[in-house]
């Protein structure tokens, strides 16, 4: 099946689907959306999604939005390697962990929202502490929840969900210098999944336009 995504290459939720598709192991298109140059906005685009967002998955002609939506429908389609466990109190307490990022901490720092807070007159560096108190309070909690079944990822030994949904929002840590000394169990599983190719490939070093690498 014909997979397209729809991307930026620093958007968050993009990059979990990314790194989903690379797990999966399915070769796939990438069509850049640049958020900065307000691409999403384009009617051509609206027309595909009407949300003006990205990712979006282009499965055969299937339009698929919203990033967990997209990974839980590969995860029904291509089960192997699975991403959640079987045990339904398991699966729950994954599904947990990763909403954690992408519900709670997430939204509260997106590309919109920070350009709301410059509309609205908040400068630059009070910016930058909003986004960095979101980080901190919802890594305090995932910290204290992932480390009970925590293993070598987030949780257990294989990467799941959790890491899939960990690793972008640790790129943004330190984007904006969050300090991780307080994460033992954050900072662990984000150095195993990021030593594995599939995560490795989904970085934004590596999926960046040329012209923005230099």
């Amino acid at each position: 099946m014909p997979l397209t995504l729809y991307d930026y290459y620093r958007s968050s939720a993009s990059y979990r689907v990314r790194i989903a598709l690379n797990l999966k192991g399915l070769e796939h298109e990438r069509i850049p959306v640049n958020l900065l140059e307000g691409e999403q906005k384009d009617d051509d685009y609206r027309a595909l999604n009407p949300q003006g967002f990205v990712p979006m998955l282009d499965a055969d002609g299937e339009r698929l939005t919203q990033s967990l939506a997209i990974i839980s429908w590969l995860e029904w389609k291509y089960p192997t390697p699975p991403l959640l466990p079987a045990n339904p109190s398991l699966r729950s307490h994954v599904f947990a962990l990763a909403l954690t990022i992408a519900a709670d901490i997430h939204p509260l720092n997106n590309l919109r929202v920070l350009k709301r807070l410059a509309v609205m007159g908040i400068d630059q560096a009070e910016r930058d502490d909003w986004y960095r108190h979101w980080i901190v309070e919802g890594f305090d909690a995932l910290e204290a929840l992932a480390a009970p079944r925590a293993g070598t990822f987030l949780y257990g030994d294989t990467p799941s969900l959790a890491d899939v949904c960990l690793v972008p929002q640790m790129f943004n840590a330190r984007r904006f210098n969050v300090p991780l000394d307080a994460y033992p169990t954050l900072v662990r599983a984000d150095a195993s999944a990021t030593a594995l190719e599939p995560f490795a490939a989904a970085h934004p070093d590596r999926v960046a336009p040329a012209e923005t690498t230099g």
